[in-house]
């Protein structure tokens, strides 16, 4: 299996499938993780690819989000688990390899990108290419292929980590998904023993509920989404108007 992930909306997806069953002999089961991911924005694709491709099984994954292509920045092939990333070296792979590998041993190898066919294209000139060559050799050779050696450093990326207190929680809007939901950095945790009750959130009381429909349709109110993390949301809504919040805007909570 080989999925894809992009923020290339459409056609350029199809020419990297091309590629990838031109050049892999064994005709891979290609799978779309998406393509509408929001358009060279790292952090966002980080945080979906981390929260996605861990339900797949062993797989050789092509992400390309890469605001960087065509200049100096490395092109990568990562393995984690019994997984392998190929893409970008920009830290976009980085969150989830660590959750594949369940921790941070991952292993990194540049490819050689010199010659590729296009500068403004290296999802259908680099990356497809050597995720085919990744699927070929076997997850566990990647030091065997050609124009692949160690990387000597990557760069990384972490999420921001949410301030904690005994009563209250400061953190950040990380995405907004399709739903206008904004999702938080601040653990689900902290919202333990608040079903059902409220919280102050910044300034503002809010009911804590376990679901949408626990509100009526248009009501506001904070949940922990199904990636763990609190998130703001509408009731057949959008969480981010509603609440007059962007990625990246602050967000504390507190007890009443």
């Amino acid at each position: 299996m080989i999925t894809l992930s992009s923020d290339f909306g459409s056609p350029y997806p199809a020419a990297m499938k091309g590629v990838l069953l031109a050049n892999a002999d064994s005709d891979p089961r290609l799978v779309d993780i998406a393509h509408d991911f929001p358009r060279q924005n790292v952090r966002a694709g980080a945080f979906w690819l981390r929260e996605v491709l861990p339900y797949f099984p062993s797989a050789v994954h092509l992400v390309v989000i890469d605001p960087g292509v065509g200049t100096d920045r490395a092109a990568l092939a990562v393995r984690a688990g019994d997984h392998a990333l190929v893409g970008p070296d920009n830290g976009v792979l980085v969150p989830v390899a660590r959750r594949l590998a369940g921790g941070d041993d991952i292993e990194a190898f540049e490819i050689e990108d010199d010659d590729a066919e296009s500068s403004t294209f290296h999802g259908r000139d680099v990356f497809a290419p050597a995720a085919a060559a990744v699927h070929e050799a076997g997850i566990d050779r990647l030091e065997t292929l050609d124009r692949c050696s160690p990387a000597d450093g990557i760069v990384d990326f972490e999420f921001p980590e949410p301030a904690l207190a005994e009563d209250t929680a400061m953190g950040e809007i990380l995405v907004v998904d399709g739903f206008g939901n904004a999702i938080t950095n601040i653990p689900g945790s902290v919202l333990d023993d608040r079903f059902g009750e409220t919280v102050e959130l910044n300034g503002e009381s809010v009911p804590v509920e376990r679901s949408y429909a626990h509100v009526e349709t248009g009501e506001q109110l904070v949940t922990v989404g199904s990636h763990g993390n609190v998130e703001l949301a509408v009731n057949q809504g959008r969480g981010e108007r509603a609440f007059g919040i962007a990625v990246g805007d602050s967000v504390r909570l507190s007890r009443n």
